[in-house]
């Protein structure tokens, strides 16, 4: 608690005049991790004194010259913030580099779409771009781009800001690693006027109405000499978005404040601060703390931890992502260079089956989520999304099966050596591999325990490397310097962006510019599926190639769906009152698709003390000072306005 009492002393005359004052509860108590606590204890917000002061002012003074106290102010509404916690920090404020979730929910935060996902619906609705049509060869996309929108800096929004973006990812490796194979399908940008884009296709795009892409500012971005290596950290950065983001400390948080000159009209908070932990655990002790308002994408210890906290609201909805094992298939750059150190015996896709195989996931959700998921019988895409949901079913199915495992290894010419390690064919190699986890984070532990022990017994032995973050996404995503990872996704109402992290395009160039793959994955047959559903407009037709190509990634176990994790949040009923999920229907706070959530948010609203509360005291002193002159109780008065000051 802040000092919020004290102690005037009537110089020379033995007056002594107690100033006390009792600080109201701040939505937001704690500074954010780099910042330091003020050294100011005035900065406490103090509520108006009692009679006290006065009474002994009175029998200072002779009865005709008692003052009368101002009546203090009427209490103005404090500062509306909004704490999010996040597990995971920026991976770049550049929304062309970043594939974090957190990073991809701040840009969206921060910049307009061409389209967004309705609240109700998950269909593509207005953003940008406020109406659409296509020719009748459905290759030429005209977008009407919406009238009023400006930047935060009070440029308007136009079409040539749409055309740019999209132009310098086609055109720019660096500017592909986020958003690339979105425009791999695009012959043409232009912009005609303002308010007309323009995009040809070389052939009919499914997917135009949900493309990925922030819409940057040209006349900021223009002269970015390399975007590879930008970092956009000036701040206030430039966006057309309900929230702009302020200030940034790496690792550790971003401040965003409400975009006054949003389109649709300035958020109903002041600002959303994104304050970044290291674990589950410490940002579940943070909420429950009051140091933030809101954590999402819980693990299950740290919501079962919250129950019973009257001040705390868990959410607990189906979820948009898969928990789910990368497996290093023989990375190669875009070019067909081989990279990385992963283990030889992963390009064999009957290793990969029978690393399936040995995997018990009703015992993951059961013993490391808690019961609070749902065990994958299919690939990447959740059952969250119905229409798209693809179960392995009959003889296509991978069930739990140490037998099949091995006999899978033992015809493949794996043989177990007199320790139960198995060898590559021809006495190679032992099948000795590595399991990278993330560093501090107790679920990954426990999986690792029981995929350590299901793999020992089918004659595979691996070894857990814990890396942070940012090691762990360099090492999976661009060096491939690994063999086994835990991994995950979370897929949007079209789940043709994550698909996409599976093409041979999405891996990295041979100077290690652009990629975004996800499993350094390249198939013929899934590229080919791929490419047809990108031209197939008929959406159940396309449906069903999407299906297909999920069990094109099942068969060939590129990756291995674990299961689907139910979203778990929580947050604090006395900071927030209201927030709108997506779908409405018993939907995702933190990590929906588009920003709906976050617009969404209501604060309790909390009286802070009057601009001066002090002053009828601090004024009557004054008039002492006036009537009793040569104290040093006009300095002392001086200094408490200067406080008051300082709170503002």
């Amino acid at each position: 608690m802040l000092r919020t009492g004290a102690r005037l002393a009537a110089l020379g005359l033995g007056l002594s005049v107690a100033l006390s004052a009792t600080a109201l509860p701040l939505a937001h108590a704690s500074p954010l991790p780099s910042e330091a606590p003020s050294k100011a204890p005035s900065k406490a917000p103090s509520k108006a004194p009692s009679k006290a002061p006065s009474e002994v002012l009175s029998k200072a003074l002779a009865p005709s010259e008692t003052l009368a106290l101002p009546a203090a102010r009427a209490p103005r509404p404090e500062k509306r913030i909004v704490r999010l916690g996040a597990t995971q920090s920026m991976d770049s404020m550049n929304p062309f580099l970043a594939v974090r979730l957190i990073s991809t929910s701040i840009h969206r935060w921060t910049y307009g779409y061409l389209t967004v996902a309705d609240p109700k619906t998950l269909k593509p609705g207005p953003d940008l771009a406020e109406s659409w049509k296509t020719s009748p060869d459905k290759l030429t996309w005209t977008f009407t781009i919406r009238s009023g929108a400006t930047w935060s800096d009070g440029k308007p929004v136009t079409a040539g800001d749409a055309a740019w973006t999209l132009n310098k990812i086609m055109t720019d490796d660096a500017a592909k690693t986020a958003n690339g194979p979105a425009v791999e399908n695009f012959d043409t940008v232009t912009a005609p006027d303002d308010r007309t884009l323009v995009i040809r296709t070389k052939k009919p795009q499914a997917s135009m109405l949900e493309l990925p892409v922030p819409i940057m500012p040209k006349h900021v971005w223009e002269g970015v000499p390399d975007v590879g290596t930008f970092e956009n950290e000036t701040y206030p950065a430039v966006g057309s978005g309900p929230y702009i983001p302020v200030e940034h400390s790496k690792n550790n948080y971003v401040k965003l404040r409400a975009n006054p000159s949003y389109w649709r009209g300035a958020p109903a908070i002041d600002e959303l601060h994104v304050v970044f932990y290291e674990n589950p655990e410490a940002a579940n002790a943070g909420l429950r703390k009051g140091d933030v308002d809101w954590i999402g994408r819980l693990a299950p210890p740290q919501f079962e931890a919250l129950a019973g906290d009257p001040n705390l609201v868990r959410w607990n909805t189906q979820g948009r992502r898969a928990g789910y094992l990368q497996l290093n298939p023989g990375a190669e750059t875009a070019d067909g260079e081989p990279i990385g150190d992963g283990h030889p015996a992963l390009k064999d896709a009957r290793v990969r089956r029978a690393i399936h195989h040995a995997i018990d996931k009703k015992t993951l959700v059961a013993q490391v989520q808690n019961g609070l998921a749902v065990p994958a019988d299919g690939s990447i895409i959740p059952p969250m999304y119905r229409e798209f949901f693809w179960r392995a079913e009959g003889d296509k199915a991978v069930t739990f099966d140490p037998a099949e495992a091995g006999r899978i290894l033992d015809e493949a010419g794996y043989a177990k050596g007199a320790d139960g390690i198995r060898t590559m064919p021809g006495g190679g190699r032992r099948l000795e591999m590595r399991f990278s986890i993330h560093t501090e984070d107790p679920v990954e532990d426990k999986l690792a325990q029981f995929l350590t022990g299901w793999l020992r017994d089918v004659g595979i032995q691996i070894t857990t490397r814990r890396l942070d973050s940012n090691k762990f996404t360099e090492e999976t995503g661009g060096t491939a310097l690994y063999d086994i990872a835990i991994s995950g996704w979370s897929v949007n109402p079209d789940p043709e962006e994550v698909l996409a992290t599976h093409l041979c395009s999405r891996r990295p160039t041979a100077s290690g510019e652009g990629g975004g793959t996800e499993s350094f994955f390249c198939d013929d047959e899934f590229e080919r599926l791929y490419q047809e559903q990108l031209a197939e407009l008929d959406r159940p037709a396309r449906v069903e190639l999407i299906k297909r190509m999920q069990e094109r990634l099942y068969t060939e176990a590129p990756v291995i769906a674990l299961y689907y994790p139910n979203n778990l949040e929580g947050y604090r009923k006395d900071r927030i009152a209201s927030i709108t999920p997506i779908p409405e229907d018993k939907g995702i706070l933190y990590g929906g698709s588009g920003y709906w959530p976050v617009y969404s948010l209501r604060a309790v609203q909390r009286a802070a003390p009057a601009e001066d509360s002090g002053n009828g005291v601090v004024l009557a002193v004054a008039a002492v000072a006036v009537v009793l002159a040569g104290t040093g109780i006009l300095l002392f008065a001086r200094r408490r306005r200067a406080t008051a000051d300082e709170r503002e």
